[in-house]
């Protein structure tokens, strides 16, 4: 069973992946998020401050982690200079 996080998004991000990050963790669309800051914004101001701790404080997905390619001997191709 896969843990559910608040991490900045990379894929979807705007400015700082906050929002998409924020919509993500639940299950609504970026768009609103990033409506009801801009909304905060313009009603006093603290949408852009809490949108700055949250980019600062929010972490950042981890990137996948792949597996490596095993080459065999066949797959290996030298140039000759």
């Amino acid at each position: 069973m896969s843990e559910k996080r608040l991490v900045k998004l990379r894929s979807d991000q705007m400015v700082c992946g906050v929002a998409s990050g924020i919509a993500n963790y639940l299950n609504i669309d970026p768009a609103i998020v990033r409506l009801l800051f801009v909304l905060m914004a313009l009603t006093g101001g603290h949408g852009v401050l809490i949108y700055i701790v949250l980019a600062i404080l929010m972490p950042e997905e981890s990137a996948p982690v792949g597996k490596a390619h095993v080459f065999d001997e066949e797959e290996i191709i030298i140039k000759e200079a």
